[in-house]
Formats: structure tokens, C-alpha cells, sequence
């Protein structure tokens, strides 16, 4: 089981990867190749992060001479993480990064994905410029998911509760409290929003599920909407 906050274990992982390997017609999930008893020369390793994971991880890990052992992996391309990413670059870069992040929950939407965690963390940058995901614990059918209005506050106790006043089922989802999870700099945050702000509207959510439900599969465009070819 992993740390705090997260509820998953490692069956619970394993069956959100075949999930992916099934079911992603986006291309917006990073492809993972599934290994079993995978060595590593050891010194490929930072001692702090190899002994992390022989503390955490000790029944899959596992030093053999030179070499650290994995019993089971999944290896994922390498790309740049979001949070990291918008920390660098110019601000074109910036945009075209947030807007694409946004597109890419639609388009995972759109072939009955929902992410689940949206921290940008969790979404990185391809070499050719496209926003993938990459996080799998809290992927799940977007059909099985329940897209609710966030209730408003009738009163100041209410206001600053601590915990949720109102009830909250485990599939239940409220899109407009998506914004926290959006590290997002300065202008790309406010173009993200001005193209796709749909996303922090439960009824958008509740569209998509309509037409999935109703067999009507939409449209998912591995390119930019500038990029087609007029017809």
C-alpha cells in the first residue's frame, strides 16, 4: 500500500495499467512496458533514492552485487513533468503546455478516462510537444464517475469548516474545485481558461458521459486543431 493520502495498493495498480493497455485510444496515457526481475547497474542509482526505495519498496527491491533487482516495474518514457516544466520556460511555451494539459483530460474524457488526480506533477511533456499523462492510481471509467455542483455554503461555520459539510461519495466528483490542483503561470492560466474553461463546469463532464452512454464515441484529434487540412 502506498503512503498517505493515497488509498491504492499495488493490485488496485496493476489492474489501472491494464486498464491503459486496453483501453487508451487518446495517446494522452504514456506507454509503459511491464518488466519482471529487472536489473539496473547500481550505480544508475543516488544512494538517498536507493536507499529509499530498499526501505519502502524492500519486498520488490533488491541489491544483487553491482546491480539493483526489481521484481515487477513498469517503465514509462521519460518526459518533463508540468510543475517542473512551467518553471522554466518562456511564456509560449507556457501556454501552448497549459492549453494542451487541458486537452488532453478532454481527450482522455472522450475515450471514458478520467484522470483522477489533475496535479500538474502528474502530467508531463513529450519531445514532440504533447501533454501525457503518466500517474495511473486513481484512473478510472469516466461513466462510473459522478459530476456534482459544489454545494454553496449557508452559513460561516459552514464556510470555514475544516472537513466537507456536506455528504461526498466516493465517485463523486466537483469540477470546479479543479483550479487548485493548476500551477499554472501567468497569461497561460487565463488563456487555458478562456479556451477550455468548460472543464470546471460539471455539465461539460455530464455531456461527455451522455454521449458515451448513448454509444456516440467523440472525435479525438492526435494533432492540433490549426494543423488539419481544410476540407
Amino acid at each position: 500500500r502506498f503512503d498517505a493520502p493515497k488509498e491504492s495498493d499495488r493490485r488496485d495498480v496493476m489492474g489501472r495499467y491494464r486498464m491503459v493497455f486496453e483501453h487508451d485510444r487518446a495517446g494522452r496515457l504514456v506507454e509503459a512496458h511491464e518488466f519482471e526481475h529487472l536489473r539496473i547497474a547500481r550505480d544508475r542509482f543516488e544512494p538517498v533514492l536507493l536507499a529509499d526505495l530498499l526501505r519502502d519498496a524492500g519486498k520488490t527491491v533488491r541489491v544483487d552485487g553491482d546491480d539493483v533487482v526489481i521484481a515487477h516495474a513498469y517503465v514509462e518514457r521519460r518526459v518533463r513533468p508540468l510543475n517542473l516544466l512551467f518553471r522554466e520556460c518562456d511564456e509560449e511555451i507556457a501556454i501552448a503546455a497549459a492549453c494542451d494539459y487541458a486537452q488532453s483530460i478532454k481527450d482522455l474524457a472522450a475515450s471514458n478516462i478520467f484522470a483522477g488526480d489533475l496535479l500538474t506533477k502528474n502530467f508531463g511533456l513529450t519531445r514532440r510537444g504533447r501533454v501525457v499523462f503518466y500517474d495511473y492510481d486513481e484512473l478510472c471509467p469516466l461513466t462510473d464517475c459522478n459530476f456534482r455542483e459544489l454545494p454553496q455554503s449557508q452559513s460561516y461555520e459552514q464556510e470555514m469548516a475544516a472537513e466537507p459539510w456536506f455528504s461526498v461519495r466516493p465517485n463523486d466528483i466537483f469540477p470546479e474545485e479543479f483550479l487548485r490542483f493548476l500551477s499554472f503561470p501567468e497569461p497561460a492560466l487565463s488563456v487555458m481558461m478562456e479556451r477550455h474553461g468548460d472543464l470546471f463546469r460539471p455539465e461539460y463532464w455530464r455531456g461527455v458521459q451522455k454521449e458515451l452512454r448513448a454509444g456516440n464515441l467523440p472525435e479525438i484529434l492526435p494533432y492540433a486543431e490549426e494543423r488539419r487540412l481544410p476540407a
